[in-house]
């Protein structure tokens, strides 16, 4: 059954169920995995977390496409990953991140639109994730 992209949210990093992280178990509770996937944009190591850039160049963004399980918790649900990721910092924090949709491609070619949650920051001077595939680069670093 697809849902409407509304429904959707496109992860690539400690969300991701490679991770291990206890953020992926929230995940798994309120989401169901819709396929891998990929995003245009650009990745960097910002040290303790990866931070996704949009870009209009041909780089890409591994990641996975998850939908809600049950619409009627969505907004619920997005509320505690916004939490989660910064969106909404208290005073004199900075703001980490921005949810927005962006287009998301399937591994058979075919596009679809999800929530994604972009970096808001500088990522000057820091590694650029060149793979776009954060669990791909750690595991090469021994990080994972």
């Amino acid at each position: 059954m697809n849902l409407h992209p509304l429904y959707q949210l496109f992860v690539y990093g400690s969300l991701r169920e490679g991770f291990r992280h206890p953020a992926y178990e929230y995940i798994k509770r309120y989401f169901e995995l819709v396929s891998p996937a990929t995003v245009m944009g650009m990745l960097y190591d910002m040290g303790e977390y990866p931070a996704a850039v949009a870009t209009d160049s041909d780089a890409r963004i591994v990641g996975e496409l998850y939908r809600i399980r049950e619409v009627d918790e969505f907004e619920w649900a997005m509320a505690q990953l916004d939490d989660y990721e910064g969106v909404a910092p208290e005073d004199g924090e900075p703001q980490l991140y921005h949810r927005e949709k962006t287009t998301v491609i399937l591994p058979n070619g075919s596009t679809t639109e999800a929530w994604i949650y972009w970096y808001s920051g500088d990522v000057s001077g820091r590694p650029r994730v060149t793979s776009g595939d954060v669990l791909e680069y750690l595991r090469a670093k021994g990080g994972l």
